[in-house]
């Protein structure tokens, strides 16, 4: 009936038990007429252990070799699948990514797919079988192994479906679909039952842990169709799709909170042309992201410029502002890693006014002091104190009508 692409990760292939009922779910599925290929991540905790091997050894091992051993976690999960269906009485084949010629540059830890080769799985397809590929990993034009980073099965599944044609995209994760929040930080928060892709691309990128950015990115570049689900529940979940007129008519979507943020302040740095361009060039160089910016208003030709990267990039985005302010004659540079960035997401802020003043009033209303903000057609983001994270999305939540009614 259909082309389906499956992904299950590490939790839900997480012991023999989970793996064995999935196995009957992908027979089922099979059985209705469906065409399957399944993409797997290492079982729970598979690939902390691996990447605690190594540090046993080295502070600083090799990025290639890190990703020769990390991806074994996938080719145990793929071959237990396989296993496990034709125990079951079904047909199944697994493959790494260089038998289907998923290929990927040679960045090592954070490679980018830049084709694959669908023949073989076509061929398995048409054979009866379901297909299982390894999630994560892909080869470079040398032949050498690479992973796609954190969360990259995701992406792997989007970019299968792409490349297939397939129907559907469907991630299975441990929660049964996409929500207004982090139910962990609101009880409040509600199952979200469709998402623009653009909606939940700002999402991913802002905090919400669901999807991968990069899978979201494909499946918008594609329009491959995905249906975020529980592995441990049949029920219906999200369906993440291309923007429908009705999608507008919800001014805010959801709130997400990322708290992996730290603020670099600079002082008195000169006003003048290219400046903030010697500033920001060292850090992409570096592969850092720089998020929010805000620059104050001049003053004896001087300014302050503040931005916000990972916490997990300050250091070396610390080492290289200093190295560039020194060079410029400015030694006046400051950091906080007590922040966390909030954000209202929502495809209606294009058609509906009044979405800032509203998500500032909750904020004061709370008690909250916003540092910074950032905005975009469909996104408004407030730098907030870490201690506030939690009060900020609550009230957010709340004044924007996002409460479930249970």
């Amino acid at each position: 009936m259909a082309l389906i692409v499956q992904k299950f990760g590490g939790t839900s292939v997480g012991s023999i038990e989970r793996i064995q009922k999935i196995a009957a779910r992908c027979i089922d599925s099979q059985s209705k007429g469906n065409s399957l290929v399944v993409v797997v991540s290492a079982m729970a905790g598979e690939t902390n252990r691996l990447i605690g091997l190594a540090s046993e050894l080295t502070d600083t091992p090799s990025p290639r070799e890190m990703d020769v051993l990390v991806t074994t976690g996938e080719q145990v999960s793929i071959a237990l699948l396989a296993i496990a269906i034709e125990a079951a009485g079904g047909r199944a084949r697994s493959f790494i990514a260089n038998q289907i010629g998923l290929r990927t540059d040679n960045l090592h830890g954070k490679a980018r797919i830049q084709a694959i080769e669908s023949d073989k799985m076509h061929e398995a397809i048409k054979e009866g079988e379901i297909v299982i590929v390894a999630g994560f990993q892909g080869v470079d034009e040398d032949g050498n192994i690479t992973t796609l980073g954190r969360g990259g099965s995701d992406t792997s599944a989007v970019a299968l479906a792409a490349a297939l044609n397939a129907d559907v995209c469907e991630i299975y994760t441990d929660v049964n679909g996409i929500y207004t929040t982090d139910p962990g930080m609101c009880p409040a928060a509600r199952k979200i039952e469709r998402i623009a892709f653009e909606e939940m691309l700002e999402l991913a990128s802002l905090g919400a842990k669901v999807l991968q950015v990069r899978s979201v990115e494909f499946a918008m570049k594609y329009n491959v169709p995905i249906h975020v689900r529980s592995s441990f529940s049949p029920e219906s979940g999200s369906w993440v799709c291309a923007e429908e007129e009705s999608m507008e008519e919800v001014v805010v979507r959801g709130v997400a909170c990322d708290r992996n943020a730290a603020k670099i302040t600079i002082q008195s740095v000169e006003d003048t042309p290219g400046i903030a361009a010697q500033i920001f060039e060292p850090l992409s160089e570096a592969g850092i992201n720089v998020d929010v910016i805000l620059q104050n208003v001049s003053f004896n030709d001087t300014t302050d410029l503040t931005f916000t990267v990972s916490s997990t990039d300050l250091a070396l985005a610390e080492n290289i502002t200093r190295d560039v302010m020194a060079a410029l004659g400015t030694t006046g540079i400051t950091s906080d890693s007590a922040v966390a960035k909030v954000s209202v997401v929502g495809a209606g802020m294009r058609s509906h006014s009044g979405v800032a003043a509203t998500a500032f009033r909750a904020l004061a209303k709370a008690g909250i002091n916003i540092q910074m903000i950032s905005t975009s057609e469909i996104k408004i983001s407030c730098v907030v104190h870490e201690d506030d994270a939690e009060n900020a999305v609550r009230a957010l939540h709340t004044e924007f009508g996002l409460d479930s009614e249970e």
